[in-house]
């Protein structure tokens, strides 16, 4: 079930807003479900596969699906796997936020880097260049922290109620602490 989740999530991205995706909450909600290798796979495989079909969808040429700053922005998707795994045994609304929280925190340092470092980047390979990048981008972290947020509340919140009534082996064994 948590699979179907995941997949079904990598379906709503061909569907989305370039700034509302559901990527990130998605990734964290690999982690927190999916166990081994699985959890880190399904992430970069939905974007290595829908990448060039969002460009296109876009107008965009298939050269431009993969950037300099594609390799920061896995990364990221890789560390909300991590962030995720830390939520494996809680179904608790509060720390899926903040998991959430801190993906989209550090989605926002990393992809900015990379596209900051960038060769042909707009911004001057300098402290101030790297500042003005950041400044320039936080107008789109607010979708970044809300798409988090949302899809994360779905995600979970999904795989709350079908565990509980129609796929009872995966229902979360909350720890007590």
């Amino acid at each position: 079930m948590a699979t179907a989740l995941t997949v079904l999530g990598g379906a709503a991205r061909l569907a989305q807003n370039l700034n509302f995706a559901p990527v990130g909450a998605l990734s964290l909600f690999a982690g927190a479900r999916l166990r081994g290798w699985r959890a880190y796979v399904l992430p970069l495989a939905l974007m290595a596969l829908t990448d060039p079909l969002v460009s296109l969808r876009y107008g965009y040429s298939l050269k431009s699906a993969f950037s300099f700053a594609t390799p920061f922005i896995y990364a990221s998707f890789l560390i909300y796997v991590w962030i995720g795994s830390r939520l494996r045994r809680t179904e608790n609304p509060g720390w899926i936020a903040a998991g959430a929280l801190a993906g989209s925190l550090q989605f926002f340092v990393l992809s900015n880097f990379g596209t900051w470092l960038a060769p042909q980047a707009t911004y001057s390979h300098t402290l101030s260049g790297l500042v003005s990048c950041f400044i320039a981008a936080l107008p789109f972290y607010r979708n970044t922290l809300l798409s988090d947020l949302a899809f994360a509340g779905v995600f979970f919140g999904l795989h709350a109620v079908f565990s509980r009534v129609a796929v009872r082996s995966e229902r979360v064994a909350v720890s007590a602490a």
